[in-house]
C-alpha cells in the first residue's frame, strides 16, 4: 500500500502518520505534504493507493486534490480529516465523489479509536465511513423540500458576490426573467418569501438580496473559503467575457 497524507498543520499531520502506520501494516511507502498543490503533484509522479486530506490546505483545497485524483484515478481511496462539517464543504464534496469510489469523511474532534476505524474501514475494507455529524448535513442538503438545488445555489453564489440580475442571466446564460425566478425560489427556500417579509412604519424591515447572504452564512451553506474560490472562477468568468467582446 502506498499512502499520501496532505495536511498543513505539523502536529495534525504526525498525529495522524503516526496512527496510519500503527493500524495499516501493509505500507510500503507513506509521503507527507503540507499543501494541496504539493499532494497533487507527488500523486501525479506516482498515483497512490490511499490518499488522506485536510480540506483547508494553502495553494489548493482538499476538495480540489480529490477532484482532479478521481478525474484520472477513480479507484482512489480517499479520507477527508477536516474540522468542519459546514454544508458548503459537504456539498463541494458530495458533488464530485465517484459512484464507485470508496471513501470517508471524519472530524478532527472525533475519537482516535473512531479514526483508527475509519482508516481501516476507508483503506483496507473498502467501506465509506463518514461522521455521523456530517451524515445528517448530507441527509439535510439531500432534502429536496429544504436544501438548495445546483441552480438555487448558482443564485446563492452570484448574490453573495455581488452580481446584478443582468450579470447573473448572462454569467449563466439564461434570460433575465430566468435569473429572477431562480432569485425568487432561492428567497422561498430560505424562508424569506417577500409575502411573508416583515414590514415596519419604516417600510420592510430587511432587503431579501442581502438578508440571504446572511442566512446562507447562518446555516453552513456559504463560508469564506467558498466566496474565495468562487469569487476567483468570477473574475476568470469576467476575464473571458472582456476577452470575447
Amino acid at each position: 500500500m502506498r499512502l499520501l497524507i496532505s495536511e498543513d498543520d505539523q502536529l495534525h499531520r504526525s498525529f495522524i502518520v503516526e496512527v496510519s502506520r500503527g493500524v495499516l501494516p501493509d505500507i510500503e511507502e507513506l509521503v507527507e505534504t503540507d499543501n494541496g498543490q504539493t499532494a497533487l503533484d507527488q500523486f501525479q509522479k506516482n498515483p497512490f493507493d490511499c490518499v488522506v486530506l485536510d480540506l483547508q490546505m494553502p495553494h489548493m483545497t482538499g476538495v480540489d486534490v480529490a477532484k482532479s485524483i478521481w478525474a484520472r484515478h477513480p479507484q482512489t481511496r480517499v479520507l477527508f480529516w477536516s474540522n468542519y462539517s459546514d454544508e458548503a464543504y459537504i456539498r463541494g464534496i458530495t458533488r464530485i465523489v465517484p459512484e464507485e469510489a470508496v471513501y470517508g469523511y471524519i472530524l478532527k474532534s472525533a475519537p482516535e479509536d473512531r479514526l483508527k476505524l475509519a482508516i481501516q474501514g476507508v483503506f483496507l475494507a473498502d467501506q465509506c465511513v463518514i461522521d455521523r455529524e456530517v451524515r445528517g448535513v448530507q441527509q439535510r442538503s439531500a432534502d429536496r423540500v429544504s436544501s438548495l438545488t445546483d441552480v438555487e445555489f448558482e443564485a446563492l453564489v452570484d448574490v453573495s458576490l455581488g452580481l446584478t440580475d443582468k450579470a447573473m442571466a448572462a454569467r449563466r446564460r439564461v434570460s433575465l426573467r430566468g435569473a429572477q425566478s431562480r432569485l425568487q425560489h432561492l428567497y422561498q427556500k430560505l424562508g424569506l418569501d417577500k409575502s411573508d417579509a416583515h414590514v415596519g412604519p419604516w417600510g420592510p424591515t430587511v432587503n431579501s438580496r442581502t438578508r440571504v447572504i446572511s442566512v446562507a452564512m447562518s446555516r453552513g451553506l456559504l463560508n469564506a473559503d467558498t466566496l474565495q474560490q468562487e469569487e476567483a472562477r468570477l473574475q476568470k468568468w469576467l476575464t473571458s467575457e472582456e476577452a470575447s467582446s
